[in-house]
């Protein structure tokens, strides 16, 4: 039986720091890692208390900072399903990773007794962390905390955030009907690269992918990855592969310096006949781009993934003669308003908006059929619900061509990594979808042009007198500002901003588009000037001139 004797001698190894406060987010704990000792611990022990909330279901634990700063370091549950962890207990996290070194055996205490857990059942806990130079020392805090409450805990090593998030639904659904692979590597290899020859299968080659794995842990998973599919449809050259000296993760490379930065990384030449995609230090983002004619950098971010995904699986479904199956869109208010505007009116989808955060965006898809869901910066993927499966189940094909689409789209739920946005999963759907159109990656993009966009950020002295509603794109406070806003909107043909509070730091991020680079620059900075102004804003006044 499992008890919290040993807490107290386990807790005094891992004191919590005196100054800091710790807050559990989209992203779980994101922070130094040098900071982080107490909380990964304190982790450990709400694993072990949430996996027998769960009747002894395996929960995951990831450490990892994604596509911050290697200094940095982080750490987040996983779900008996491959999601992330349930909201509700997020606020557990927070409340135990802030508690006094004394009162954390009271607080899992009455934790426990408030989620009714049974105490008896035997925890299962599951844990990986990706390459950072502090994730050995956090794993050893990680690994205290789950002895202490007994768990039964497995080291998957160093791995991607999203195999981690696929080993737990593995192990969860094993011997059911809704089986979902082997959990180990080479059982994510084997499904994924599989599903990925079956779709391929006679088509023509693909030219090679240009790779730039962040310095992180795609390079070498991407590589065994390459390495089980053995085929020249899978042809890869990997860049920013050194996972070994200090400084390099994500320095100057990655997904979500590609995206910000509207370039590739230095240390990749562009070359007009090549195809480029870059993953984030842990690989759950994806964005694709290349040099047009004329040799300018043109991105394929997760908006233009998400559409593409979006076309080739409507297209399959009207193929497949299956009326009532519905495909649908999520986004999030940074997407892009000539995306929406493509689903919408071109393809003729629904789309929805969610808050900024994937596990919003993947509650929302899940009440589509097929829901396909990607925030602009290359996270997300898409879900299939027990509807779609039923509707695919019952589908009679009245004609081959009706055979072949409800055979890829059951071969496309095997290529899709459903429990999180997964690089090397969604990375195998495009090149899929590329090489079934034949389409270049130029063909790609001509499908609609972007809006010129700009993403600020405005340090303020305090963030939370910023609330929003509609799913962040309208202030509701401070009292005023929206209607500020609105006005310097109307100024520009095609003009749209919002103003939404940052989530880790005491900032305000400021999005503008409008029909011009010129028109989207005056307003992105206009709208940055108010808020600075009007909402206590700190250090230099944002100018364009800057």
């Amino acid at each position: 039986m499992t008890t919290f004797s040993k807490i107290a001698e386990y807790s005094a190894k891992h004191p919590k720091p005196a100054d800091k406060t710790f807050a559990y987010g989209t992203a779980g704990f994101r922070t130094l890692g040098d900071t982080l000792d107490s909380t990964v611990f304190r982790v450990g022990l709400l694993a072990a208390l949430r996996s027998q909330s769960k009747e002894g279901k395996t929960i995951g634990v990831m450490i990892t900072a994604s596509h911050n700063h290697e200094r940095d370091n982080g750490v987040k549950l996983v779900d008996p399903m491959g999601e992330m962890l349930q909201q509700s207990w997020e606020g557990y996290c927070s409340e135990i990773a802030n508690a006094s070194d004394e009162q954390v055996a009271d607080i899992l205490g009455s934790i426990a007794k408030a989620e009714a857990v049974d105490l008896s059942v035997t925890p299962r806990v599951v844990y990986a962390r990706d390459t950072r130079p502090s994730g050995p020392a956090l794993q050893a805090a990680l690994e205290d905390g789950l002895a202490a409450l007994n768990a039964d805990a497995t080291n998957y090593g160093i791995v991607t955030t999203p195999q981690l998030h696929y080993f737990v639904r593995c192990l969860n659904t094993a011997g059911t009907p809704a089986t979902y692979g082997e959990p180990s590597v080479s059982g994510y290899n084997h499904k994924y690269g599989q599903a990925y020859l079956r779709l391929v299968n006679g088509k023509p080659h693909p030219s090679p992918l240009f790779i730039d794995a962040a310095n992180g842990v795609g390079a070498p998973q991407v590589r065994s990855l390459a390495a089980a599919i053995n085929s020249p449809y899978f042809n890869i050259k990997v860049f920013n592969s050194d996972t070994e000296t200090l400084g390099k993760l994500n320095m100057d490379c990655g997904a979500d310096y590609v995206k910000s930065n509207q370039r590739q990384p230095p240390s990749m030449e562009l070359q007009p006949d090549r195809r480029y995609c870059s993953f984030d230090g842990d690989a759950d983002r994806i964005v694709y781009y290349y040099a047009d004619a004329h040799g300018a950098f043109r991105l394929l971010d997760g908006d233009k993934i998400s559409t593409l995904i979006a076309t080739y699986l409507r297209d399959l479904v009207v193929t497949a003669g299956i009326d009532d199956l519905q495909v649908g869109v999520v986004q999030t208010a940074y997407a892009n308003g000539s995306s929406t505007s493509y689903i919408k009116d071109t393809l003729q989808l629904p789309t929805s908006f969610s808050k900024t955060g994937v596990k919003y965006l993947h509650h929302e898809a899940e009440k589509m059929n097929i829901g396909v869901y990607f925030e602009a910066n290359g996270h997300g993927t898409v879900l299939f619900n027990t509807g779609a499966v039923a509707k695919l189940q019952q589908a009679t094909p009245q004609s081959p061509a009706q055979a072949d689409a409800i055979e890829r789209l059951w071969a496309l739920r095997d290529l899709i990594n459903e429990s999180v946005g997964d690089a090397m999963s969604d990375m195998l759907l495009v090149e899929t979808i590329l090489i079934c159109k034949g389409w270049s990656l130029s063909q790609w993009d001509a499908a609609y042009s972007d809006l010129p966009s700009r993403l600020l950020k405005v340090v303020v002295n305090d963030r939370t007198i910023f609330n929003t509603t509609n799913a962040e794109q309208t202030l509701t406070s401070p009292k005023g500002l929206q209607e500020h806003v609105d006005v310097l909107v109307k100024k520009y043909p095609k003009g749209r901003s919002f103003v939404r509070p940052s989530g880790t730091e005491d900032a305000v991020r400021v999005y503008a588009e409008a029909a011009t680079r010129a028109d989207c620059d005056q307003l992105a900075y206009s709208v940055a000037g108010a808020v600075f102004d009007k909402a206590g804003g700190r250090g230099d006044r944002p100018s364009e001139f800057l």
